[in-house]
């Protein structure tokens, strides 16, 4: 893109914009197509993250029980399964879909209304414009 970036995590509408946190252009009949195609890429980045999330939950069990474990081991428990469970992806480590039926994804409760605009921060548009610039400049997909 022509200017380094740091890494940015992808939040939707509901998300301040963030020059570390990327979100979708609001929807209205104003999107220019080049940020529909931006919004269309990050809505299918959403869900291969939500995807590998529902895997690793599928994969270890023990992620949606964590409430009977100690607050001082939680973050290993997730740290080791996580590692784990990369291992088995990384060696096409065969993956039961029947694990599926027991981690089947939660809706959790989200925010109703978007952050308030004092909350953004106007540097982030231009992260958000060289990325929107990057897209389009990769083709369809």
């Amino acid at each position: 893109m022509g200017k380094a970036q740091k890494y940015v995590l992808l939040g939707d509408a509901t998300y301040p914009l963030q020059d570390w946190i990327l979100k979708p252009y609001q929807e209205d009949e104003k999107l220019t197509q080049r940020q529909l195609q931006f919004n269309y890429r990050l809505k299918r980045a959403h869900s291969v993250i939500e995807n590998a999330f529902l895997r690793l939950k599928a994969r270890w069990q023990i992620l949606l029980k964590c409430d009977d474990c100690s607050l001082e081991l939680l973050p290993t428990l997730v740290l080791a399964c996580c590692i784990l469970h990369n291992v088995c992806e990384a060696h096409d480590n065969p993956f039961n879909e029947e694990w599926l039926e027991g981690a089947e994804p939660t809706e959790l409760p989200k925010p109703c209304q978007p952050a308030p605009a004092a909350m953004e921060d106007n540097r982030a548009e231009q992260v958000r414009e060289l990325m929107c610039q990057y897209f389009e400049s990769c083709g369809e997909g």
